[in-house]
């Protein structure tokens, strides 16, 4: 109907404007006379209205064209309560859906990780709920066909408009770690059952977030959307997956997050031979941190403590930041070179 009418009101336009130009006025007179006639300013007459047939063409072009205007303003403010009826429809009936969910898992934030981790929960079929406060994140979830609401999660309507009252699982993501540990804060009083995995950036985060109430912290730097969706889907088997086609997965998802999987051979005589994983952590400053070791006798660690040795000949599997110094060359540094409290690589 938009279209049509737009069509009427430009030939009433074309077809006045030549009626005049007909009957000797100039072009510009003409589509100014019109323009004025089909949206009724009544600023006066350009020309004077001297011939029956100037009059005739000007009544014409008052009711062909004041009624084409009218049936177009019409058609616009249907088309505009038509898209708002819609929004608020599918807002409504969005909102009865995030109503009925039981057992659910919420995400607060859908930025890069958000993203990621909601990827993976969709494709698990596990339910889910996506909390944020940005409408160009919000229609891109909806496009995606997640359930969203936006909102603010530190606010406590927000976390109860998407029920977290009756959520399993609130995975708060956001890369401001102030406000994962409020929404931990409120999410915990709202819900004390609810399991809480939350995001720091900062390393000094964590204990502050478990304080608050997180029973698992998850630091992006050294593990990624993909340990997230682990522990979510498969809590009680969230250990490290050997298999090739998944660490190919787990690859490709460190590796957005600015990090590498690295293999590394501890040497006989090295800076980390005969040390603790925590020492060797330590010593690397943040570079790396220890997944797992495969001792030259077979016998495999995965996520080993702080205090177990590496030695000679193992088989060490690092999750290293790709902007840093290589791993291997830290691991196979002399021994002498390696002073306590200071590291000394060539």
């Amino acid at each position: 109907m938009l279209v049509g009418t737009l069509i009427f009101v430009a030939i009433v336009f074309v077809v006045a404007v030549s009626a005049y130009v007909a009957a000797g006025w100039p072009i510009a007179d003409a589509a100014y006379m019109v323009t004025l006639t089909i949206f009724s300013v009544g600023y006066g007459e350009v020309r004077p209205i001297a011939t029956p047939y100037l009059r005739v063409v000007t009544i014409a072009t008052m009711v062909l064209g004041c009624t084409g205007m009218i049936v177009l303003t019409g058609a616009l403010v249907q088309m505009f309560a038509a898209i708002q009826l819609r929004r608020l429809l599918g807002l409504d009936r969005m909102q009865t859906l995030i109503e009925r969910l039981n057992g659910h898992v919420v995400i607060c934030g859908f930025g890069r990780i958000g993203v990621q981790l909601a990827k993976e929960l969709h494709a698990a079929g596990t339910p889910f709920v996506i909390l944020e406060r940005d409408g160009g994140k919000i229609a891109e979830a909806q496009t995606l066909g997640y359930l969203c609401h936006r909102g603010e999660a530190t606010e406590e309507s927000a976390l109860r408009a998407v029920r977290i009252d009756r959520a399993k699982i609130l995975a708060t993501v956001l890369p401001d770690d102030a406000a994962n540990v409020f929404i931990t804060l409120s999410a915990r009083n709202i819900n004390p059952d609810l399991e809480i995995i939350a995001r720091g950036e900062a390393p000094t985060t964590e204990s502050k977030l478990l304080h608050a109430g997180a029973d698992k912290v998850v630091l992006p730097t050294h593990i990624g959307a993909e340990r997230i969706a682990e522990m979510i889907l498969y809590p009680s088997t969230a250990g490290f997956i050997a298999d090739s086609t998944e660490m190919g997965q787990m690859k490709r998802g460190l590796h957005e997050f600015g990090l590498e999987l690295e293999m590394v051979v501890v040497p006989d005589k090295g800076a980390m031979t005969g040390v603790t994983v925590g020492e060797a952590e330590r010593r690397g400053r943040g570079a790396f941190f220890i997944v797992q070791i495969d001792h030259a006798n077979g016998k495999s660690i995965q996520h080993p403590g702080e205090e177990v040795r590496l030695e000679a000949q193992d088989q060490v599997l690092l999750v290293v930041r790709g902007s840093r110094v290589s791993a291997g060359a830290i691991f196979t540094a002399p021994a002498q070179r390696q002073r306590t409290g200071r590291t000394f690589f060539g």
